[in-house]
């Protein structure tokens, strides 16, 4: 069996310089994007066109399954720390 040989520094699910390098063209963009002007070049440009893209959009959410619940759990703001009941086991 031929040992594969690690030229990159992949850690875990990614690769830092990567993650870095992306990190650094996002920022670059936001920086420097005009952001009326891209609005406007995503508008539909045609009242079909916004028809097709609403039909779209109703048969991707028609197949979701729905918003995942722990994206619900983790925004949510924390109170404090509420004690559980205690329960009868029978």
């Amino acid at each position: 069996m031929a040992r594969l040989e690690k030229s990159s520094k992949v850690q875990g699910e990614g690769d830092y310089q990567a993650a870095r390098r992306y990190r650094q063209r996002v920022k670059d963009y936001l920086d420097g994007a005009n952001v009326r002007k891209a609005a406007k070049q995503a508008a539909p440009r045609s009242r079909g066109e916004a028809e097709q893209l609403s039909a779209a959009e109703a048969a991707g959410r028609k197949r979701a399954k729905g918003e995942d619940p722990a994206i619900r759990r983790r925004a949510a703001p924390r109170v404090g720390s509420a004690k559980r009941a205690k329960s009868s086991r029978h």
